[in-house]
Order: structure tokens, then C-alpha cells, then sequence
């Protein structure tokens, strides 16, 4: 007997026991589909992470207040007010030859009013700097500008969202008035999209108003904090020197004694994206290991179903080895049998896992 023969005595075998092979396939298919699609998902989790990690602003560094020691007990991050506009001034004044830009950051959270319409929006007092910084485009008007925050002018730039909530679709919202709280601020200027973060955080549901209007006129302070401060450098290969100054020079201006401990955090936007993809590869190991198991035992499913197959045609094979059919025919056939199985479910396994993939991706 020839390959030929007994590659069709297997197929005609297989198509005899169709439900049998059927499910037999499945357990391939199933394994080898979530071994794709685990795989796809997180190393598709990764891509989105770090592009919206890189979306955050160029060679980015974020600082903000941490916790402080009150006796006893301690407070929440940012609690205790210990940093202020005047650090960002310091930095930008004293660092210049590695930062590019500083902008302090006011956060509040106000009820928006434009005529019969309300919106409540999470109001951040920025510098003029904020777009170069947060690589933050403006698809209608303009930012506002620096003398306008000197001024602590009340003007604003307002994202999509804000928008769509509080104008009509073909109204002119620059140039247009907004009460914020209880205080009317001109819209200057329009963001451009960014849509929803890795966190599903909207980000175009936002106003940007200059932080010294929105610490004095909203947040009614008499004190220069600040909620933290994005810091941008000439180079992101400075980011460990650029660190190491900053944290002396805030130590320095907070007056911290060197038994003391820090009372500011920072962040950069590499050691961010190094810790998700630290998290995000343990994630996909652990899925890939578990879809793995599935492929196992769908190969174990695969090895049985030829088991029993093989003792349900004990008399078959006697019939054929009476003929002249040699062991290494009938061992060839059966092993054919079961190719042919893992080969099918395979080919079909990727196609799903491919389809899983796009769909959970979409």
C-alpha cells in the first residue's frame, strides 16, 4: 500500500466518524485559538499602552506632593500642600540647560454653564506651556497665552467633549462666554481629540484655564500650591540627571534635612511604560501558559479519540494484516489520522484566533 492509499483509507476513516472528528478538532481549535489571540491581545495591550504613555508629552516628568507625616498619621498624597508654583519657577530658572518647560498644575472640579446647558468638567489651571508639553494640539482658536496668565485673565480652552455638552454642532464656540462655578470665562480656544485613555479616562472632557486665574478665582487660595507639575526636558537621555536635580533642588527649597524624606514623587514617562510592559508581559505569560494547558489537552483529546479508535477496528486491522498489510502500514495510517486531525483543527484554530483578536481589539 501506498502514501497515497493510506493517506486516503485516512481520510474516508475520518469522514466515517464525523461527529467523532469533529469534536475531537475542537479541542485544537479552542487551544490554539486562545494561544493566538492571548498572544495578540498582550502584545496589542503593550502598543496601546506605550502610545498612550508617548501621547502624555515630550520627555515628560511628573512631580507631585507626597505623603506627609502629620505627628503620627499620614496624610493623602498631596494633602499637605507642600509644593508650590513658585518650585516650577525655580526649576525652570535654575534648570534650564536640561528642562525645557514647566508647567504647574491646578486641578478643580466645577459645574460648566452656557445658557440652558450644564456640564460638570474637571477644570485644570495650566501654564501657556502646556501644549508643547502635553503634545497637545488645538483644532479651533488659539491657547491662551502667557500674558494672560500673568494677568490672571479669564479665558479658557476647552476639549471636545466640553464642546459637544455645552454648544450646538455648527455654533461658534470661540469667542463664546462660559460660567465656570460662578465666574464667566471667554473660550479662546479649542482642543484637539484625544479621545479616551488606557484607563478609559476621557481625555477631551476637560477645560485648560490658566493656573494662577483658577487657583485665585476658583479655588478662592491665598497660597501659590499647586496640585503637581509636568516637567518636559531638552532630552529624555537627561531624564536621570534631570531627576536627581530636581529632587535636590525641591530638598533644598522645602527646606527637607537629610534624615528626611522626600516629600514629592516622581515619575517619568519611561518608568511608567517600563512598569506596564513589566506588568502587561507577566499578564501575557500567565494567559499564554493557561491557553497552553487547553492546547495540551486538546492534543491528549486527540491521542484517546485514536485510542478507542484503534480498539474499535481491531477486526479491521486483522482483515488488512491478513491481506499482507505490514505494522508500519497500519501504525502509518493511524498517525496520518491524527496529522490530518491536528492539521485541520490548527488551520481552523488561527482563523479564530485571528478573528478573537481583531474583535477584542476593536
Amino acid at each position: 500500500m501506498n502514501v497515497w492509499m493510506i493517506f486516503k483509507v485516512s481520510i474516508l476513516a475520518i469522514l466515517r466518524n464525523k461527529t467523532r472528528s469533529l469534536l475531537t478538532c475542537i479541542g485544537i481549535i479552542v487551544g490554539i485559538a486562545a494561544v493566538i489571540a492571548v498572544l495578540a491581545i498582550g502584545k496589542g495591550a503593550s502598543a496601546m499602552m506605550v502610545k498612550e504613555i508617548s501621547s502624555m508629552g515630550n520627555n515628560l516628568v511628573m512631580v507631585w506632593p507626597d505623603w506627609n507625616r502629620r505627628g503620627t498619621v499620614r496624610a493623602g498624597a498631596g494633602a499637605g500642600q507642600t509644593m508650590t508654583a513658585d518650585d516650577a519657577e525655580a526649576i525652570v530658572r535654575e534648570l534650564g540647560h536640561l528642562v525645557a518647560g514647566v508647567s504647574p498644575a491646578v486641578n478643580v472640579n466645577s459645574q460648566l454653564v452656557r445658557q440652558n446647558r450644564n456640564w460638570s468638567a474637571r477644570v485644570s489651571g495650566v501654564s501657556a506651556e502646556m501644549p508643547e508639553i502635553r503634545n497637545w494640539q488645538i483644532a479651533e482658536g488659539r491657547f491662551f497665552e502667557e500674558s494672560e496668565q500673568r494677568a490672571c485673565a479669564r479665558v479658557c480652552v476647552i476639549g471636545t467633549t466640553v464642546r459637544d455638552q455645552l454648544f450646538d454642532y455648527d455654533e461658534e464656540a470661540v469667542g463664546q462666554t462660559v460660567r465656570i462655578g460662578a465666574m464667566p470665562f471667554k473660550v479662546v480656544g479649542v482642543l484637539a481629540s484625544k479621545g479616551a485613555n488606557g484607563w478609559g479616562q476621557d481625555q477631551d472632557d476637560t477645560v485648560m484655564a490658566p493656573y494662577t486665574t483658577v487657583a485665585r478665582v476658583l479655588q478662592r487660595s491665598k497660597f501659590r500650591s499647586i496640585n503637581m507639575m509636568n516637567v518636559s526636558l531638552h532630552s529624555m537621555d537627561d531624564v536621570e540627571e534631570a531627576k536627581r536635580e530636581i529632587t535636590s533642588l525641591l530638598r533644598q527649597r522645602h527646606n527637607l534635612a537629610g534624615y528626611q524624606d522626600d516629600d514629592f514623587v516622581l515619575r517619568d514617562t519611561k518608568e511608567i511604560m517600563s512598569t506596564i510592559g513589566s506588568v502587561t508581559s507577566l499578564m501575557t505569560v500567565l494567559l499564554t501558559a493557561v491557553a497552553a494547558i487547553s492546547l495540551l489537552v486538546g492534543g491528549i483529546g486527540i491521542m484517546n479519540i485514536m485510542l478507542v479508535s484503534v480498539t474499535e477496528r481491531i477486526k479491521e486491522i486483522g482483515l488488512r494484516m491478513a491481506i499482507g498489510a505490514t505494522p508500519t502500514m497500519i501504525l502509518s495510517q493511524f498517525i496520518l489520522e491524527a496529522v490530518v486531525l491536528s492539521t485541520a483543527g490548527g488551520a481552523i484554530g488561527v482563523v479564530v484566533g485571528i478573528i478573537t483578536a481583531r474583535t477584542i481589539g476593536a
